[in-house]
């Protein structure tokens, strides 16, 4: 995403608000969903698209994954927003300056009003965040967010009331933001639903069951209609959002087809316009056969496999590193994904500000070397060929044929076998943060641009870290990274720790995400510009056809 950059801390204060507030105004000039001169819109502007599971939640300061992101950002809007080239645009504020290195200043727009015709308020912004990092809320990513407020962190241990949080209503339409350190991507850091206003008479008449069709009150561009578990979630437009005249759809219906196979078929029929991802090894083919309708583009985004570093087997760091050492990722990406993904071997994707991409050096290695070394490790770490591996994943051919080669890899190369265990996506998450398994699937895609977004997977307590893997030294230099103004600085820092972090081998990086699915081509809006596989129903706009 394009976010504000901060002006080096030697630029006096006065300058760095001016300009911050010059960058601001000019995001007004970033209008979505615009449709292009000579377009003709089809009389029927309804969407539908598949979302790749079944939601955990519709409410916003408890979302955590890509699936449930897409449909509170249609159905809320935070302080800020992104268009569907991933660029940082107004939202419910119109603009936003930046006073100091740890202030910000937004200011609401007065024609923002609520579904139910209920203006948005400073009041309503300070409500939605402050719910968002109370642990009586205990939201996964509270803590993750939460510690770039100011006292973020002692808020959600509940060492501090979230009165103390770094957020005052100046006014009804004015929003002051106060950070524990500098965070330059503080704009684009606001565009993400768990910082989205919520409605308290809702939140609070219906508890619980506040975000059922009938009962949900909100801000976005769409409202809720029908949620049928397991089936679809349709949303319409609504009639009261600031930017109505800009919303062309009418209606989006939300699919949750785990299985690439049937959802192709449904895109097929005509009763999908946009798949969530090809299945393996498909691409080449689908391209042919549909050649106006396949879309591909690397985003900000993480494969990798999450080791339970508290496992009797792979607490022991040489295991983890044997593991890791004989995965071959060129093979995995040019035979069995083949779709344009690359092999990682970081938690930081390529393409990420704030830290520089490092490798392992025996990634360059010959194979037969690689997997010489990993056997020595092994008999180290007293493991014998024929143990037992488990594995943790959600249902999804694609996830199942590369783990059916990651068992290959291993079962050939080390004598080692893995049982693979499938289950909904839901049930993988609880899993995962429950640290009951022994390998998982695992997978992140950029919240910003900036790389603390994939740190926070690898730090110490973060609600984020399934791995239960912590480097004390570490963490010192990501939190000395988070407190300088020097950016040069803090991408040492950050670069610094990351590799220190992964020399402990936490995790198994896989491969850099890729976006390869099926968009009709009568479907306007869609960016292959965007880093972050964000796209909104806002910005798209169904063509004559």
């Amino acid at each position: 995403m394009t976010f504000f950059a901060v002006p080096h801390a030697s630029v006096r204060r006065t300058k760095l608000a001016a300009a911050a507030a010059l960058l601001a105004l000019s995001a007004l000039n970033a209008s979505a969903a615009i449709v292009p001169p000579g377009v003709t819109l089809a009389a029927k502007q309804e969407l539908v698209r598949n979302n790749g599971s079944e939601t955990e939640t519709l409410d916003p300061a408890m979302v955590e994954s890509v699936g449930a992101y897409n449909l509170t950002t249609d159905l809320f809007e935070s302080l800020t927003a992104t268009n569907n080239d991933g660029a940082v645009v107004p939202g419910v504020a119109e603009k936003w300056e930046q006073k100091d290195a740890t202030t910000w200043i937004f200011h609401l727009r007065k024609n923002a009003r609520w579904s139910n015709g209920d203006a948005v308020t400073a009041n309503d912004c300070i409500y939605g965040i402050q719910r968002f990092v109370d642990p009586k809320t205990a939201s996964s990513y509270a803590n993750v967010f939460g510690v770039f407020l100011l006292n973020g962190g002692d808020v959600t241990a509940g060492k501090k009331p979230v009165s103390a949080l770094g957020v005052r209503a100046i006014d009804a339409y004015t929003v002051e933001v106060k950070t524990s350190g500098p965070v330059p991507f503080m704009p684009e850091l606001m565009s993400n639903p768990n910082f989205a206003p919520a409605h308290r008479a809702s939140v609070e008449k219906f508890g619980k069951e506040w975000t059922k069709p009938g009962n949900l009150v909100s801000n976005g561009p769409f409202q809720l209609k029908d949620w049928q578990v397991n089936s679809k979630i349709v949303m319409v437009k609504n009639p009261n959002y600031w930017d109505k005249a800009n919303v062309q759809l009418t209606q989006v219906t939300y699919l949750p087809v785990e299985d690439e196979n049937t959802d192709v078929k449904l895109f097929q029929s005509g009763e999908n316009d946009m798949t969530y991802q090809m299945p393996t090894g498909t691409y080449a083919k689908y391209v042919k056969q549909f050649p106006n309708d396949a879309r591909n583009s690397l985003i900000l985004g993480t494969r990798y496999y999450s080791f339970n570093n508290r496992d009797p087997l792979l607490k022991d760091v040489r295991v983890r590193k044997a593991l890791s050492m004989v995965v071959d990722r060129d093979l995995l990406a040019q035979r069995v994904t083949a779709d344009g993904q690359i092999p990682l071997y970081s938690v930081l994707p390529k393409g990420v500000s704030g830290a520089d991409v490092t490798t392992y050096d025996w990634a360059s290695w010959p194979m037969a070397k690689r997997v010489e070394e990993a056997k020595k490790l092994l008999e180290q770490a007293g493991v014998k060929p024929g143990t037992k591996l488990r594995l943790a994943m959600n249902t999804s051919d694609y996830n199942k044929k590369m783990a059916i080669f990651i068992a290959s890899e291993w079962k050939s190369k080390l004598g080692l076998t893995m049982d693979i265990e499938s289950m909904e996506f839901k049930v993988l998450l609880k899993k995962r943060h429950d640290g009951d398994y022994q390998i998982a699937r695992n997978g992140w895609v950029a919240d910003y641009k900036d790389a603390s977004t994939f740190v926070q997977l690898v730090t110490c307590g973060s609600a984020q870290n399934d791995n239960a893997n912590c480097n004390p030294k570490a963490d010192a230099l990501v939190k000395e990274a988070s407190l300088t103004e020097d950016p040069a600085k803090r991408t040492q820092l950050q670069t610094q720790a990351v590799k220190m972090i992964m020399d402990d081998y936490p995790i198994l990086p896989l491969l850099q995400y890729g976006l390869p699915r099926l968009v009709k081509s009568y479907v306007g809006g869609y960016s292959l510009k965007n880093p972050m596989d964000h796209y909104h129903s806002k910005d798209f706009y169904i063509v004559k056809h």
